[in-house]
């Protein structure tokens, strides 16, 4: 997932050891943040896990928050230090995710009463992973007729209003993909965040209405990735695998909307499964394509 947006940005041309260097530290420092993201996660919503996770790390007793939050820090140490290696530019946004995720977590989604808070704002996690992976590619190569953004002490960054346009609808995509699945997450965790206080879609409208806006979303992130097929270079070793994995997916999300209330908790856990499985292999589709293009090229150069 992580190679397939600097990939996305790159483009179909030769490939040169600065690019693959940058796309394999872009990988790093994106690994090292989704599992620092995780643990700080777990920490934060351990009495919510209690109810709802019970077999997690914290609540199961396996590993005390303690030294949960030093294994935090050791990640998000590697994800400053790749950022940094990557562009002072990707190193910022770092930054900025990072303040954004402590503050989110830690306060913010208990505190804030506004209707689906946690849910509205968790999603812009994944985002900044489209937003770095294309800066990664935009601090390191200039396109023709581009804007260049210039700032003292940074590198510059050199995009198209295509490309730009382009990371436009890759982040919409990215939004409603994972937010559709963590709306049923969050039906599944109704009890805990009930508890707690914390502000989702169930929570504030109940599990029914946060179904019906999840398969909403499901809808809008599908069509998001045609867009994104007819305005990129993917090609249909993308397009067809992502319809047929879309038309899976709102299958199942379908069902839960067909469930009885009583239930729904339960099956909300097996729709977020299949809807994050759904967000994850759409990268892993623009990555195989991508890469399949580039070896064809090779082959044929």
């Amino acid at each position: 997932m992580y190679a397939s947006i600097p990939m996305l940005a790159y483009g179909i041309q030769p490939y040169n050891n600065n690019i693959i260097v940058i796309i394999l530290l872009t990988i790093l420092a994106m690994y090292s943040g989704y599992f620092a993201a995780l643990i700080w996660n777990d920490i934060t919503d351990a009495e919510i896990d209690k109810i709802a996770h019970p077999n997690r790390p914290i609540p199961s007793g396996r590993i005390s928050s303690k030294k949960f939050f030093h294994i935090a820090l050791f990640f998000s140490f590697l994800t400053f230090i790749f950022s940094f290696m990557v562009s002072f530019w990707c190193f910022i946004v770092v930054i900025i995710s990072a303040f954004f995720v402590a503050i989110h977590n830690k306060y913010l989604k208990k505190i804030v009463k506004f209707p689906a808070y946690s849910e509205i704002f968790t999603p812009l996690q994944w985002i900044i992973v489209v937003v770095f992976g294309y800066v990664a590619i935009w601090t390191t190569i200039s396109y023709q007729h581009s804007i260049i953004f210039q700032m003292p002490l940074f590198e510059n960054v050199s995009t198209s209003v295509v490309e730009f346009q382009n990371m436009i609808i890759l982040i919409l995509f990215t939004y409603f993909a994972d937010n559709a699945h963590d709306l049923p997450e969050g039906i599944h965790d109704f009890s805990g965040d009930m508890k707690i206080g914390v502000k989702t879609y169930a929570t504030s409208f109940g599990k029914k209405n946060a179904a019906k806006i999840s398969f909403a979303m499901f809808i809008i992130s599908g069509i998001l990735g045609i867009i994104l097929y007819f305005k990129t270079i993917l090609s249909e070793i993308f397009l067809i695998p992502f319809i047929i994995l879309w038309i899976y997916t709102l299958y199942y999300s379908f069902n839960l909307l067909k469930t009885k209330e009583i239930e729904m908790e339960e099956y909300g856990a097996i729709i977020g499964r299949k809807g994050f499985n759904y967000f994850i292999l759409s990268f892993d589709l623009i990555f195989m394509d991508i890469f399949i293009q580039i070896l064809i090229m090779n082959i044929y150069s």
